[in-house]
């Protein structure tokens, strides 16, 4: 018979890759890993891994395996939380991460939110700041219980096996001018912006490390050219100054608009580009009281459009 906890030790391998990081993982050492490897082989009458360098990868049976681990794990979470869920427990800790636009948008007033005590006592949480391709990766090594992440329109994005994933909510991405440069190209403010027109501009853009710099790609591409970058940062505040002083477009999604004094003319596109908030979970999960807390908490706290995409306007967080 297998054994289920040999089972989550190739599961851990598989997204670890080595014996020494898996070992790290799960507060045991490496040769007790490599035991329980061994014994699993035993268990499942065939090799489950092989070496391939310096590492170890799965065999056609050890993926198998994994496969099935995933769906054996998610329902011993599952009953998990429904023991949680008995109990009626609020407490403990959640582990979120998230982008920065939405740590600082929706993760912040939840803080505050449970600070003031209109949650249930005695649940904290914990927060790491992450691209999503990161914050997924984690999510899949079980280094954290919530992921905060988006996909564009022109860039979809695949979520890992045996988890669960639901829309938190959806937004424009809008296109930002200082209002001069609005006014030379015989935009009014808050008019649809047609990004073919506007291929000789200089644009101000992300690093090329994160997936909004790849969205400007796509969406410039689709509009028939290739942004002439000036300037690169992946704060919207610093991307938004520049934007004010008359340095050149950009292409910002309006939660990552943030606090600032500088005035810009805001557009949405004519081929519009939107951006899809994800809470992404682990199979199982879903369902702990203090998880499922949270979970409420941050649909509670999805900001209400309020008309600012329109006109001459001061973004606000």
């Amino acid at each position: 018979m297998l054994d289920v906890r040999r089972l989550r030790i190739l599961q851990h391998l598989a997204a670890y890759g080595t014996i020494a990081a898996t070992a790290e993982a799960l507060h045991l050492t490496p040769p007790a890993v490599s035991q329980h490897l061994a014994a699993l082989r035993k268990e499942a009458g065939t090799p489950v891994v092989e070496k391939r360098g310096r590492t170890l990868r799965l065999t056609a049976a050890g993926e198998l395996l994994v496969a099935h681990a995933e769906i054996i794990l998610a329902e011993l979470a599952a009953a998990e939380s429904g023991l949680a869920a008995l109990r009626s427990g609020r407490h403990g800790i959640v582990r979120i991460t998230a982008f920065a636009s939405a740590a600082r948008a929706l993760v912040a007033p939840l803080w505050q939110r449970l600070a003031d005590g209109d949650a249930a006592s005695d649940l904290s949480l914990r927060l790491s700041v992450q691209e999503p391709d990161e914050a997924l990766d984690e999510l899949r090594k079980r280094s954290t219980d919530l992921a905060v992440v988006h996909s564009y329109t022109v860039l979809p994005r695949s979520f890992p096996a045996a988890c669960e994933q639901a829309v938190l909510m959806e937004e424009p991405v809008l296109l930002a001018l200082a209002p001069g440069r609005a006014e030379a190209l015989n935009l009014t403010a808050g008019q649809p912006a047609d990004l073919s027109r506007l291929s000789r501009l200089p644009w101000l853009t992300p690093g090329p490390e994160t997936s909004c710099y790849e969205m400007i790609q796509r969406a410039c591409g689709a509009a028939g050219f290739v942004p002439d970058i000036r300037a690169r940062s992946s704060d919207f505040a610093v991307l938004t100054a520049l934007v004010a002083a008359g340095a050149g477009a950009a292409l910002v999604p309006r939660m990552a608009l943030p606090e600032t004094t500088a005035p810009l003319s805001l557009h949405p596109l004519v081929r519009p580009v939107s951006r899809t908030l994800f809470t992404v979970s682990r199979a199982g999960t879903g369902d702990r009281p203090d998880l499922r807390h949270v979970l409420e908490l941050l649909r509670d706290l999805v900001p209400v459009p309020d008309g600012t995409d329109d006109g001459n306007a001061t973004p606000r967080g």
